[in-house]
C-alpha cells in the first residue's frame, strides 16, 4: 500500500480520501481553511451544487449516497421567468423521475470528510496551507499557525481547486507543462430569497429557476431551510454591468427593470449586493495531470470549468472513481495508474469545458424563446419514441455516465441526422406540392 498526501479537503479531496482509505492506503489530507463542520464557511461564494447521476454514482461506491441525498432537493426542470413575471416550466427529461438535486456545499463537504475519517488510516489536518511541492521527492511544504512544516508521502495529489498550489509547482518545474486559463467577461454575485415566515418556499421548490436576459441572467436553487440561493451572472464592465452600479438606487433600478417578480421576495437585496463579493468564472486546461509516480491532479486543480452545466463537482467526483479504478487495475505501478487516469479523463474534461460555456449561452439567451422550448419538446418526443436510440445531449451529460466527449459527439451526430431528416421532409413536401400543382 502507498502513503498519499492530499492537498485540499474540499468536495473532491474528502471523497478521494475516503476512496483511498477504503483501499487501505495511508492518507494525510491537508486543508488551508478551518474545519467546515465548525461553521467556518465564507458567505457569498457557494453557487449551490447540483448533484446528478455521475456524482451520485461516486457516492454510492462508498455507501454515502442515501445520507447525502437526504439533504438534497430534487429539481425536475427549469422554471423560466420572463420580464412580465410569466412562468414557463421546462422538464429536464421525458421521465419525470429524472432530476438533478440541489445541495448545499457545506453539508456535502462535511459528509465526505466524515466518510473519509471513518477509516483509521485517514488523517485530516485543517489550517494547513500548501505553499509548494517538491515533485521529485513528493514532499509538500505547509504553513501553519505554528510555523512551516513538511509532509512526505509516496505521492502528493493536488485536489486544491482552480488556483492549485500543487499545479503551480508542476508549472514551475516541468518545462513541457501546458497551461491555459480563460475568464468569462461575466462575474457572479450571490443573493438570497428567504423562506416564508412558516418556513416554506416562496417559489416552486422542485425547479431550478432562471431569469434569462440575453447577455446576463439570474438563477435560484432551493435550500432545505425554505430559502433559495440566487446567483446573478453579469458582465464586469460595459454600459450595464457590475462596473456601472454605484448606488443603492442603481441596484434597485436594475432589479426592478429586469427581475420585477423576484424583488418582492428579496428583502436583503441591497445588503447582499453590497456585502457579497463579485466572483470570477474561469476555465482551466492543463497537461499533463501527473509527474512520474509522485504527483497527480484531480478535480478543479486539473480542469476547472464554469458552473453552467452543473457538472464541475460531478466531474471531480467522477475523477475520483476513475483514479481509484486505475490505481486498483495497475496495483503497484502508480505512474502507469496516473497516466491511464489522465488518458481517460483529459478528453472528457476538455469536452465538458466547452459544453459548460455553451450551456451558459443557452441558459441566458435561448431558454426564453418559444423556438428553444419547441426544440426541447421535440427532443423529449424523440427520446420517448426511440428509447435507447435517441438521447438529448442534456440527458446524456446529466442522467448517464456516458463520457462527456462521447456524449458531445453523439449529440452532434443526432443533430445532423435530425436536420437532414427535416430538410428531406421539406423537399418531399415541396416536390409533392409541385407535382400536384403540375397535374392541376
Amino acid at each position: 500500500m502507498s502513503k498519499f498526501v492530499l492537498i485540499g479537503s474540499g468536495l473532491a479531496g474528502g471523497l478521494l480520501a475516503a476512496y483511498l482509505g477504503r483501499r487501505g492506503h495511508e492518507v494525510d489530507l491537508y486543508e488551508r481553511r478551518a474545519d467546515p463542520r465548525e461553521g467556518n464557511i465564507v458567505g457569498g461564494r457557494s453557487i449551490n451544487l447540483a448533484i446528478s447521476t455521475r456524482g451520485i454514482h461516486a457516492l454510492k461506491q462508498i455507501g454515502i449516497a442515501d445520507e447525502t441525498l437526504q439533504n438534497a432537493i430534487p429539481m425536475r426542470g427549469r422554471m423560466i421567468h420572463d420580464k412580465s413575471g410569466v412562468l414557463h416550466f421546462a422538464p429536464y427529461d421525458v421521465d419525470p423521475k429524472k432530476c438533478i438535486n440541489s445541495i448545499g456545499r457545506a453539508a456535502l463537504n462535511s459528509t465526505v470528510i466524515e466518510a473519509a475519517q471513518r477509516h483509521s488510516n485517514v488523517r485530516v489536518h485543517f489550517n494547513h496551507k500548501c505553499t509548494g511541492v517538491d515533485l521529485a521527492s513528493a514532499v509538500a511544504c505547509l504553513e501553519t499557525v505554528k510555523g512551516t512544516i513538511t509532509a512526505e508521502g509516496d505521492a502528493v495529489i493536488g485536489v486544491d481547486g482552480a488556483f492549485s498550489a500543487v499545479r503551480k509547482s508542476m508549472q514551475n518545474a516541468i518545462a513541457e507543462f501546458k497551461y491555459d486559463e480563460s475568464y468569462l467577461a461575466h462575474g457572479y454575485k450571490e443573493l438570497t430569497i428567504p423562506p416564508r415566515p412558516d418556513g416554506s418556499w416562496q417559489m416552486e421548490k422542485n425547479a431550478l429557476h432562471i431569469w434569462p436576459r440575453k447577455s446576463f441572467m439570474m438563477i435560484a436553487l432551493p435550500n432545505p431551510d425554505g430559502s433559495f440561493t440566487c446567483t446573478l451572472f453579469w458582465e464586469f464592465e460595459g454600459p450595464r454591468s457590475f462596473g456601472t452600479i454605484q448606488t443603492d438606487d442603481d441596484v434597485h433600478r436594475f432589479f426592478d427593470e429586469e427581475f420585477p417578480d423576484a424583488v418582492p421576495l428579496m428583502p436583503t437585496l441591497l445588503e447582499d449586493f453590497r456585502n457579497n463579493p463579485t466572483g470570477s468564472l474561469v476555465t482551466i486546461r492543463c497537461a499533463p495531470w501527473f509527474y512520474r509516480d509522485k504527483v497527480c491532479l484531480v478535480g478543479d486543480a486539473a480542469h476547472a470549468v464554469v458552473p453552467f452545466y452543473g457538472q464541475g463537482m460531478n466531474a471531480a467526483f467522477e475523477d475520483c472513481v476513475v483514479l481509484d479504478e486505475c490505481l486498483e487495475e495497475n496495483h503497484g505501478n502508480r505512474e502507469r495508474a496516473f497516466a491511464e487516469y489522465f488518458r481517460r479523463r483529459k478528453e472528457n474534461a476538455d469536452a465538458l469545458a466547452d459544453l459548460a460555456i455553451g450551456n451558459f449561452i443557452e441558459m441566458r439567451d435561448k431558454t426564453a424563446s418559444k423556438m428553444f422550448r419547441a426544440k426541447k419538446k421535440l427532443d423529449h418526443a424523440l427520446e420517448a419514441a426511440l428509447p435507447g436510440i435517441y438521447l438529448p445531449l442534456y440527458a446524456m451529460v446529466t442522467f448517464t455516465r456516458i463520457p462527456y466527449s462521447a456524449a458531445a459527439r453523439r449529440a452532434r451526430l443526432q443533430d445532423r441526422i435530425l436536420y437532414a431528416a427535416v430538410i428531406g421532409l421539406l423537399v418531399i413536401g415541396i416536390v409533392t406540392v409541385a407535382m400536384f400543382l403540375g397535374r392541376s
